[in-house]
Order: C-alpha cells, then sequence, then structure tokens
C-alpha cells in the first residue's frame, strides 16, 4: 500500500513542478508584452521610417474624430486618362517572351503599393478602367492601413474642391508657430511667409517688374552660360507664346512653370487668348452648332443645307452667313457672361476637344442563378463592364464605339482608316485594329437658340451646353444622341465643364416609317475626356 501511494504523490509533485514553471513562463510573457504595448505608440513616432499606426490601435483616438469637411459630387474627382503610346502587349499578340518579360515582371514587382495612398491610387486605376474586383481588394488593403486615406487622396489631386467646414467661426484664431514647433523655439524660426498668403490675381501682379533670369555659372569663377530669351522684348515673347499657342495649348499653359515672367505674360495677355477663342485649332471657330453633313459622311445637298433658313442661299453665302453669327454670338457672350475675358470664356464656354476621346465606363451587377444540385446561402452576381468611346472631328464627323475592349487597346485605333477597313466586319481580324468592326459613323453638333426656342429671349448663355450625336444602326434604323456639359439643371457659366458630357437621351429612328423609340439610361455614366498624343492636333 505505501509503495502505490508514495508514486502517487512522487507523481503529483511533478505534476505541480510542471505547472508552476508553465504559469511562470505564462506570467512573464504577459509582462513583456504589456510592456511592448506601453512603448509602441512611442516609438511610432521615432522617426519616418516607422510603421504607421494601424486602425485598431487607437479605437478612442478615431472614435472621437469627426469630418468637418464636405466634399462635392463623386464625379468631380475622376481624373482624365492620358494615351501616350500604343499597348505594347495588344499590338504584339499580348504575349512577351524572353528577356523582356523577365524585365517587365521584375519592373512591375518593384514598382507594387508600399503605403495606403499607394494602394488607394492603385484602386482608383482599376476602377476607372472598370476592374470592380481588382479596385475592390485595393481599396480594402488601402483602408486597412489607414482609415482616412481618401481624404489624403484628395488632399493631394484635388485640394481646392475641399469646402469649408458648415460652421467655421468669423475670425478663426491665427496659428503662428507650426502645430509640431516647440513651444520655447522663437516663431520667427518657423516663418516660411511673411504676412498672410496673396490671392492667385496678386500673385501674378506681382510678377509684372520681373524680369527672365538666366541660369547661374556652374562654377565660381566662370561667366554664366548665355540666355537669348532674356533680352527679348516683350512684344516678341507674345508672338513667339501666341505660336506655341496655336500649336497646343496644354504645352502653351504649361510654360507658365519655366519662370515668374512667363507666368505673367500667360495669364495677363488677353491677345493670346483671343487668338485661341477664335481660331479653328482649339476655340469656338472650330464648334459646329449645324449639322455639316450626313451621319454616314455624305455631304448635305441643298435642301438639307437649306431646312433651318428661311432665305435661299449659296452654299458660300450660307457658310459665311453662319460665321458671322458664330462671331457675334462669341462677342455677345464674351462681354456679358464671361466679364470680358477671353481666358474664362475659353475655360468655361462648352465646345468640342478634338485632341482625344470622350470615354464612358458602364459597371452594373446582373444577378445569376444558383446551382440546382447544391444548397447555397448566397446566389452569384455577374459583373458587367462595357465602354462607349466617342471621337470627333473639326469637319463634323463623329465615329461611336461600344466594346468591352479596354481603353489602351482602342483609342490608337479610333481612326477614319481603321474604320474604313473593318467597316461591316470584313476587314482583318489579325489585327489589333480589328475592334473597329462594330465602330459606327456619325455626325456631331453643339445646340443653339434653334433648338431652346421656349428659352428667355433666346439669350446664347441659355441655349447653349448641349451636343447632339447621330450615328448610323442597324439596317434602316438611326441613333441620337443628347449629351450635356453642364453637371446640374442650372444654366449658368460656372456649372460647365468641358471634360464631362453627361446623358440627356438617347433615341433611335426609323428612316422608313419615321418612328422614334427611346433607349433607357438605367445603367449608362457620363463620358469624360482623356487625351491622346497620337491624335496630335487632330483632323
Amino acid at each position: 500500500m505505501n509503495q502505490p501511494t508514495e508514486q502517487i504523490q512522487s507523481e503529483l509533485e511533478s505534476f505541480r513542478q510542471q505547472w508552476r514553471a508553465e504559469v511562470s513562463a505564462r506570467a512573464k510573457n504577459a509582462a513583456g508584452s504589456q510592456q511592448q504595448q506601453q512603448q509602441r505608440p512611442v516609438s511610432t513616432q521615432a522617426g519616418p521610417s516607422a510603421r504607421p499606426p494601424r486602425r485598431n490601435e487607437f479605437p478612442s483616438k478615431k472614435a472621437t474624430t469627426s469630418r468637418t469637411v464636405q466634399l462635392d459630387d463623386y464625379e468631380d474627382y475622376v481624373q482624365a486618362q492620358s494615351f501616350d503610346e500604343p499597348d505594347a502587349s495588344k499590338t504584339t499578340g499580348g504575349h512577351k517572351l524572353g528577356r523582356q518579360g523577365e524585365l517587365t515582371s521584375s519592373k512591375e514587382r518593384e514598382q507594387e503599393p508600399q503605403t495606403a495612398l499607394d494602394f488607394y491610387e492603385k484602386a482608383v486605376e482599376k476602377e476607372t478602367t472598370g476592374k470592380l474586383g481588382d479596385s475592390l481588394q485595393l481599396y480594402r488593403k488601402a483602408f486597412r492601413i489607414d482609415e482616412d486615406v481618401d481624404r489624403s487622396y484628395r488632399n493631394k489631386y484635388f485640394p481646392v474642391r475641399w469646402t469649408k467646414p458648415a460652421h467655421a467661426p468669423a475670425h478663426p484664431p491665427v496659428q503662428v508657430n507650426p502645430s509640431n514647433a516647440p513651444v520655447t523655439v522663437p516663431n520667427t524660426a518657423h516663418h516660411s511667409l511673411e504676412g498672410p498668403a496673396l490671392s492667385l490675381s496678386d500673385l501674378i501682379s506681382s510678377f509684372s517688374s520681373l524680369k527672365i533670369e538666366g541660369a547661374p555659372p556652374e562654377c565660381e569663377g566662370v561667366p554664366p552660360p548665355p540666355c537669348p530669351m532674356a533680352a527679348l522684348p516683350d512684344e516678341i515673347l507674345v508672338h513667339i507664346l501666341r505660336d506655341a499657342a496655336v500649336s497646343d495649348v496644354g504645352d502653351f499653359v504649361r510654360l507658365a512653370q519655366v519662370c515668374k515672367r512667363l507666368a505673367y505674360l500667360i495669364v495677363t495677355e488677353d491677345q493670346i487668348w483671343r487668338r485661341i477663342c477664335l481660331g479653328s485649332e482649339f476655340g469656338f471657330g472650330g464648334m459646329h452648332y449645324h449639322w455639316q453633313q450626313g451621319f454616314q459622311w455624305e455631304p448635305l445637298d441643298a435642301a438639307q443645307g437649306l431646312a433651318e433658313e428661311d432665305e435661299v442661299f449659296t452654299p458660300e453665302e450660307l457658310a459665311r452667313k453662319r460665321q458671322e453669327e458664330s462671331r457675334a454670338a462669341t462677342n455677345v457672350l464674351l462681354h456679358s457672361l464671361y466679364a470680358s475675358s477671353w481666358q474664362t470664356m475659353f475655360r468655361r464656354r462648352p465646345r468640342i476637344r478634338f485632341n482625344g476621346c470622350y470615354i464612358s465606363t458602364v459597371n452594373y451587377i446582373r444577378a445569376g442563378q444558383a446551382s440546382m444540385h447544391q444548397i447555397t446561402w448566397n446566389s452569384p452576381v455577374h459583373i458587367v463592364t462595357y465602354y462607349r468611346y466617342l471621337r470627333f472631328f473639326r469637319d463634323g464627323a463623329a465615329i461611336s464605339l461600344t466594346t468591352t475592349d479596354e481603353p489602351a487597346h482602342v483609342v490608337h485605333h479610333l481612326t477614319r482608316e481603321n474604320l474604313a477597313l473593318h467597316q461591316g466586319g470584313m476587314g482583318p481580324h489579325h489585327l489589333p485594329s480589328a475592334t473597329m468592326s462594330a465602330a459606327l459613323r456619325g455626325r456631331w453638333r453643339l445646340s443653339s437658340s434653334l433648338d431652346n426656342s421656349d428659352a428667355n429671349d433666346n439669350a446664347p448663355e441659355a441655349t447653349e451646353g448641349d451636343l447632339y450625336v447621330e450615328t448610323e444602326g442597324v439596317p434602316k434604323y438611326m441613333y441620337r444622341m443628347e449629351l450635356t456639359f453642364r453637371n446640374g439643371a442650372k444654366t449658368t457659366a460656372t456649372r460647365i465643364n468641358n471634360k464631362k458630357l453627361a446623358w440627356k437621351g438617347f433615341w433611335s429612328y426609323n428612316t422608313l416609317t419615321d418612328h422614334w423609340a427611346e433607349f433607357t439610361l438605367k445603367n449608362e455614366k457620363p463620358f469624360f475626356f482623356s487625351r491622346v498624343k497620337s491624335y496630335g492636333v487632330s483632323e
């Protein structure tokens, strides 16, 4: 009896020792983790290389923060795309072999997003191209790292669109020092500006007396490099800038980043902006307020050309008369609506852009069907994505295309030559431009007083702002799209956005029975302009 009892006691004693050792080890681990958690908030502020705090680390602080900033419509934050070169993967058949593919994959790995803002930017890019599944995953990763990453994105790309708080104090306190400046440091050590910030007009006016300065000498004792442009008078500079503006308005405006003197001339020289507005390259001299050709690009006969006129004119007289009417409407709007500023008119008056195309990315969800052989709690859904493309030409012609191909694979092929090559699906299908087999010929014009006879006194500012596009359809049908440059119901110039075309209506017309039928616009999205450099100044 004693031997089993002693054996049991020894086993119990060994169990107690193991249990005590295990409890003491757990206590040490818990104390170490608590110490690390107490030191973690201090380590996040140690330097720029420290990891940003995650959402669940400071729940009390995150819960008390409130957003007092109100945002505009989501569509105001859509960035315009720019296409420089044709997509290499599409032109080479979508395959990359050998070292080139290895280098491309390694380069993509190096450019993988790291911060929350990087993930958010990548998600916006995917959403713009219609890849909703990839964009949702990137959005989730971005918000896991920083739940306020959307504010950081808008601060970076759209700082002007942030509005003031609804109940802002009348006289907010002046913060002399930055928020992170120590109290013991004199405030003059942190001043980056002396006095209040200047407005844009005052800032540009302060550049009026400045001259163009050449580059400094490369080293001490060496004369500075010559700067012939600094010796030119303003008359010659204005002439050079005007030629640059006629060549490309975007490059002309970017010259303001070169120096302050050029910035002053570009903003204040109204004669340059007058030439831009009245010219046919980018201005209103190239706009059409009457049909210039048929929707199948056939020339208009005399009856169609004079259908909107009360008198009989020759084609030359009719073109001259309409040009004079357009110039008169431009002069009236300049003084009545745009404060006699040609620059303001160019920015705000509705106009078509020819150095790119307008793209509408359509996404919608269609319900699927659950499996009949399995019991499931959820039903599958299908995310449908397709694109609408519109390209306009200076002679009044247009190309319309609806396809599932992404913009990078389409925009460089939206040309008259490719449309003629693949019209009716008769062209070679192995070419990258085979997507143009579904393209449609069409025509365009802007609205005028003839389209808005109910407007008050047929004022030009009340009748402008709409775009009409007519394209060929299936046999014996024609399609008509009505789009608008206006962001809202108001017709004020401040609501005009030349980069966006919103839908007003979409119809089909039976040319045999003279019957109109309307398409629903349930899933359609606005068109946004994207510049395509391969178009150049366009046709």
